[in-house]
Order: C-alpha cells, then structure tokens, then sequence
C-alpha cells in the first residue's frame, strides 16, 4: 500500500500533464468562423501510406525519447517541489517510466492520421513511391543535413544582420543628438 501512494503523486502528475494538452489541442483545433470545412476521415489506406512514409524517414527518432524524458522532467518538477522525497522520487521515475514504454508511438499514430488528413491516398502512395527512389533516399539522407547548415548559415545571418539593425538605431539616434 506504501508503495502505491508513493507512485500516485507522480503518476497523477504525469496523467494531469497529459491529459492538459488536450484542451489547448481540441481549442486549437476547432475550427474558427468561416474556416474551411474540416477534411474527410482518412482511408485506412491512406493512413497506412502515412505510416510507410514516416517509418521511411525514420520518424520516430523524433520521440523515440518521449516518455522517459516527460518522466524525467515531472520527477525534476517534484523533486523541486518536494525534496524530501528525493531519493523516493528517482526510484518512482524508473518505475513510472516502465510503466508508460510504448505510449510513444501514440505520436507516430497521430502523425500518421495528420499526414493521411492533409493527403490524399494518391499523394500518399505518389510519395512513399518518391521516397523509395534514388532521389527520395538522397533527400532522406542529404535532407538533416541540408537542414543543420541551414539553420547555422540562418544564425550567422541574424547575428550579423542583428549588428547592422543595431548601426541603424545608432545613427537614427545620433540624428536626434543622443549616443546609444
């Protein structure tokens, strides 16, 4: 019985936190005056073309880490919160995370209906086709790193561009007789 109530605080913490995300979901979700009407339910076909496509870009790597990092962030939230029960609360993270493995490939499953919503089973079947081509495999594997070089040149720019802005609010201030 101890050990039930020294699991109840974290596993009520992880299911609240869980399960707060589907408000601000179901909020951003509904759809807004004069939106487009909301797209046909997806063929089962069609999400099982969405599925082959991300297992062919190897989506799940994305959150293959999903729970046990979830766990571990609300073991760190309650161990600032409570830390007295530091010790209990990393042997409850091993248990809990154990006790959730799995419960994220229910991402992969709503991507999977995301994709097959956003597609038609053609254009799903047509990629998963491309994606299984000499150009699709090279994009798969050029693609993160295209992304990665992207994403510094996309920084380098900011922090030199950041340095022209900042000449510009100089001299517009000179103009007004202040330094800055």
């Amino acid at each position: 019985m101890k050990s039930v109530l020294k699991i109840l605080p974290a596993a009520t913490l992880a299911v609240g936190l869980a399960l707060s995300v589907v408000p601000a979901a179901a909020q951003q979700a509904a759809p807004k005056a004069g939106a487009a009407p909301a797209q046909p339910k997806a063929t089962p076909a069609a999400v099982a073309a969405a599925r082959e496509i991300l297992q062919i870009k190897n989506a799940t790597a994305m959150y293959q880490g999903a729970v046990p990092g979830l766990v571990e962030k609300t073991k760190i939230a309650l161990i600032q919160q409570n830390l007295n029960y530091q010790k209990d609360l990393n042997e409850v993270a091993g248990v809990v995370a154990q006790q959730l493995n799995g419960r994220q490939n229910e991402i992969g499953d709503g991507m999977a209906q995301i994709y097959a919503s956003e597609f038609t089973e053609q254009e799903l079947k047509d990629l998963v086709t491309f994606y299984k081509s000499p150009l699709g495999k090279k994009l798969i594997d050029a693609e993160p790193r295209a992304i990665g070089l992207s994403m510094a040149f996309m920084n380098s720019w900011a922090q030199n561009f950041s340095e022209t802005v900042m000449g510009a609010f100089r001299a517009e201030m000179r103009k007004r007789g202040k330094e800055i």
